[in-house]
Order: C-alpha cells, then structure tokens, then sequence
C-alpha cells in the first residue's frame, strides 16, 4: 500500500486520547488515527449515499405521506400497532 504524510492539528486533549488509546492497544499513533480516519469515512460515505437515494426516490415520486407515518409511529407498544406505510 503506497501510503501519504499529512500534518493534522489536534487539541491538546484529542492527542492525549490518541496517546493513551495507542499505548493500551499497543499500537502506533498513526496506525490509531488511519483506523479512526477509515471508520469516520466509511460512515460519512454510507450517510452521503443513503441521503442521495432518498433524494433520488423523493425525486421520482416514492413517498409516505406523513400523516401515515405519524398513526403508525402512535400505534407502537399498543395492543393495535399498524403495519409500517408503503411508498405510494
């Protein structure tokens, strides 16, 4: 794997954790930060993607009316709880 330097700038206390997380898992700092950078973008992506496809969806007219959201959100825990809405 070819790899980059960056220079981050991290709050004194941030660096402290990093160190101290480091030290218990016996692990290097930079191999800490690469794992943490990898996880905070892996879920950045999933967010952004789901985001767009609902966009998408919205977009061709698949939507729940929110009236219907709303009775079946107020039917949980009763001994009358309604299916989930279906898109339209």
């Amino acid at each position: 794997m070819t790899t980059t330097t960056i220079s981050v700038r991290l709050p004194k206390e941030l660096a402290e954790q990093l160190t101290s997380l480091a030290q218990s898992t016996k692990r290097t700092k930079s191999f800490c930060a690469v794992e943490a950078i990898k996880n905070y973008l892996r879920q950045e992506a999933w967010q952004i993607a789901a985001i767009e496809e609902g966009l998408r969806s919205a977009d061709a007219g698949r939507m729940i009316d929110h009236e219907d959201v709303k009775n079946w959100v107020a039917s949980w825990n009763t001994s009358l709880e309604k299916e989930p809405p279906r898109c339209k």
